[in-house]
């Protein structure tokens, strides 16, 4: 394993993923002020490739340089509100993703029902009127 370097991946991921947040977040911002330049940036946006956000950021300076540094402080503020949870939240969803694939690989693997349509069973036959 190369936890260094998937750690440089995952930021990459996230740097990315929050420059995409704050185009969104300012596209919503300007249809609502300047309807024209938002309907101008979702235009840009959806044809460039935004997957790459240094790069979309890049080509935005030759087009609109306030828009750039719109979108740099924003994904700067977005950035610090969101990484102080980030480390906690995503080892808590992964250790509940992962109980929640290993009971269902349990259950297959045991060939028992899951606890949780033995128990929507069971309300539904306590929902069924009685015959007797």
């Amino acid at each position: 394993m190369y936890p260094k370097k998937i750690a440089n991946e995952t930021a990459e991921v996230i740097q990315n993923y929050l420059t995409y947040q704050a185009v969104r977040l300012i596209i919503d911002q300007l249809s609502e002020t300047n309807p024209k330049k938002g309907i101008w940036l979702r235009q840009y946006a959806s044809s460039q490739n935004i997957q790459k956000g240094e790069a979309f950021i890049e080509g935005l300076m030759a087009e609109d340089k306030e828009l750039v540094l719109r979108i740099l402080k924003v994904r700067e503020y977005l950035a610090s509100e969101v990484m102080e949870f980030m480390p906690q939240m995503v080892r808590h969803n992964i250790n509940q993703a992962n109980v929640e694939h290993r009971r269902q690989l349990l259950e297959r693997l045991t060939g028992s029902p899951s606890m949780s349509s033995t128990a929507s069973e069971s309300e539904n036959d306590d929902s069924k009127p009685n015959s007797d």
